[in-house]
């Protein structure tokens, strides 16, 4: 008797769980790049159960240099994606309505990273050098900035050659330009590792120059927001992903380990991963995923200072709202 009501007990314990594993809120969140400590959040929030706590069963589709996540949402691939807000913006004005709905990352980490050798130590040296950008969306802060510089990027003693830069940091390496983008929390000490000292690099921050735009938002599609079913679900995923990176923040080495366990492709080391949650927690640091008004209307008067050729073309209406964090953070 007793062995049929433990059978009876367990048979009811695995179909509760079937049930509630049916029963969860599925989200798939597309990420701007390959699995790294630069989402560490959103893995410590699936790892430590703090989206199943939300009654969700979140899908982490890692991205690449062909993956454009504005791209993925609009094609119904993902729910919500992590984006920049130039490539976000830029997308809207396009005809792809996303929507930013909260704001891990509150400082920049992009920087121009260049040979001390080459004669670059201010900005205005950049005047008759090449130098590496990316592209794939990442080129919009760039050339709001060289916009506000008055520098022409169609080559010319007086302008910069754009080299299109691959995801790597093998055009300073070998030389191939003055200087390439990076970021503090990556190809920066990619560059480092290959034997560059630092005492032989000259760096500029965005964040420095004045001309830092947002990085890193949680972007959602206007018209699914309009549901208010889908509305709670990032509600829900929102405040459950904000709670994992203020534990990543709190416990680097533990986040880092976790995104280590999650690269499926094993390119990943535990020193570099681990380096990068040091620098990644500087820059969430201070967001409890409210998008900041003030670094908002910093980052759209970047993209429209660029003369006759500016990242968008007018003033955004409604590409932000605070109705997903004030009811996730309340």
């Amino acid at each position: 008797m007793k062995t049929k009501i433990a059978s009876m007990l367990m048979a009811s314990a695995f179909s509760l769980v079937a049930f509630q594993a049916q029963s969860a809120d599925k989200v798939t969140l597309q990420l701007k790049w390959v699995t790294q400590a630069q989402f560490a959040g959103y893995y410590v929030a699936k790892d430590k159960g703090f989206y199943e706590e939300e009654g969700l069963d979140v899908e982490i589709k890692p991205g690449g240099p062909d993956i454009a996540p504005a791209q993925v949402i609009a094609g119904g691939g993902a729910d919500v994606i992590v984006d920049w807000m130039p490539s976000a913006l830029a997308s809207r004005e396009k005809g792809v309505a996303l929507v930013n709905i909260a704001q891990p990352f509150k400082s920049s980490g992009m920087m121009l990273t260049c040979l001390k050798e080459s004669g670059v130590a201010t900005p205005a040296d950049f005047k008759g050098k090449t130098l590496g950008v990316w592209f794939f969306g990442n080129e919009y802060p760039f050339l709001s900035w060289m916009s506000q510089l008055k520098i022409p990027t169609d080559g010319g003693a007086e302008g910069v050659t754009v080299l299109k830069q691959g995801f790597n940091v093998d055009p300073l390496i070998q030389k191939q330009a003055a200087c390439i983008s990076t970021m503090t929390y990556n190809e920066y000490w990619q560059v480092i590792d290959a034997g560059i000292k630092a005492e032989d690099l000259v760096t500029f921050k965005y964040e420095d120059q004045g001309v830092a735009t947002l990085e890193d938002g949680l972007y959602a599609l206007e018209d699914k927001l309009a549901d208010p079913a889908f509305k709670e679900k990032m509600v829900k995923f929102v405040r459950a992903s904000m709670k994992g990176w203020k534990y990543a923040e709190e416990n680097p080495d533990e986040a880092a380990d976790i995104v280590l366990d999650n690269d499926s492709t094993g390119a990943q080391t535990e020193a570099h991963q681990k380096r990068m949650m040091g620098e990644i927690a500087k820059l969430t640091a201070g967001s409890n995923g409210t998008l900041d008004e003030a670094d908002y209307k910093r980052t759209v008067a970047s993209l429209l200072a660029g003369g006759s050729d500016p990242v968008i073309s007018k003033e955004p209406e409604g590409a932000w709202t605070h109705e997903v964090t004030d009811a996730a953070l309340k």
